[in-house]
């Protein structure tokens, strides 16, 4: 085993549950790694969380760098980057992979800054492969793709010389992997230690709220896009998604709009979604929008416009007003239900 090729996955988890984007970048380094000859490092951090070992072992960590401290009970920009930074330097990882999510943002780029590494956020997808730059092959580098300039063009970005290549994934876009329970791995215990400039920020207050969807796990998602026309229209969205038992969701034109709240968007944007059922209503189709579709789902596209894009990758189509073509739907599912 290659141990100078280690590839490291961050362990984002909150009160004692690892982040579904944390077990997706698992299964993905251990893709990585396999190609490699090497093995996946996942770094948790916490308090009282040292079960959580075991669970990232089942989902692909071979090696779990377990730093379990009071003072990383809660996510804190400079105490969690001290540790990770330190870690880093000592033991010069390959490939470092972290959630694209609030906690992943802060915390990649400044350990990418400290260590003098590259950094490429939001990828939708990961490759090995090689690099020729003039007369030198650069071998086994990780491609790290993600969609660029507004989305119209997707975008190949390499690392070939200074290491970690760092990265931050978006969620939903990797498959999350069945754990394996007959997995084994080793967990070693690291010990923090923190510099007094690192504990000025004290967290005095924590509140949170549920979200009002939940996008990431819905069978079906019904969405609408700016054809839907109006807030007020945006009603049949929601009559025909709770009929179904789906969320909903929209297009960043939607949400832009106000039609909807940020919480409901799909898309490079947004939350991206891996549906049974995907019901587009209204929504032209843009890359953007279909960064953050599962495709393998079974997509229903209803639009006015018979050349817009959501066309070219929906398995039924139907050219028409979604004012008169929903409810034609929700009577029809009545009609069926008798």
């Amino acid at each position: 085993m290659n141990k100078d090729r280690e590839v490291w996955v961050f362990i984002e988890q909150e009160a004692g549950e690892i982040a579904t984007v944390s077990l997706e970048l698992l299964a993905k380094g251990r893709e990585l790694a396999e190609g490699l000859g090497s093995r996946v490092c996942a770094l948790l951090f916490g308090h009282g969380i040292a079960h959580l070992a075991e669970k990232a072992i089942y989902h692909g960590a071979d090696l779990v760098l377990l730093a379990d401290h009071p003072e990383l009970a809660l996510y804190r920009t400079l105490p969690y980057a001290r540790v990770a930074i330190e870690l880093v330097r000592a033991r010069q990882p390959y490939i470092f992979l972290l959630g694209a999510t609030p906690i992943g943002r802060d915390l990649a780029p400044r350990i990418a800054s400290a260590v003098r590494a590259g950094l490429t956020a939001d990828c939708t997808d990961l490759q090995i492969g090689d690099f020729q730059r003039k007369d030198r092959v650069y071998s086994d580098l990780l491609y790290q793709i993600r969609p660029a300039f507004g989305g119209n063009v997707i975008a190949t970005i390499v690392n070939p010389e200074r290491h970690p290549q760092l990265a931050t994934v978006r969620e939903g876009v990797m498959r999350l992997a069945e754990p394996d329970r007959t997995r084994r791995g080793e967990v070693e215990r690291v010990e923090p230690q923190f510099d007094a400039r690192d504990l000025v920020l004290q967290v005095l207050k924590r509140e949170m709220r549920p979200p009002a969807c939940n996008l990431k796990s819905a069978s079906i998602v019904v969405a609408g896009g700016a054809g839907v026309g109006s807030k007020e229209n945006f009603r049949l969205i929601h009559e025909l998604a709770h009929l179904l038992g789906g969320e909903v969701g929209a297009s960043r034109a939607a949400v832009d709009a106000g039609f909807v709240s940020a919480e409901h968007q799909v898309g490079q944007t947004g939350v991206t979604v891996r549906p049974r059922l995907y019901i587009a209503c209204g929504i032209s189709g843009a890359v953007q929008h279909r960064a953050g579709m599962d495709q393998s789902s079974k997509i229903i596209a209803i639009n006015t416009d018979p050349a817009a894009p959501i066309f070219q990758i929906a398995h039924y189509k139907i050219v028409g007003d979604l004012n008169a073509v929903i409810p034609w739907m929700i009577h029809a599912y009545h009609a069926n239900a008798k």
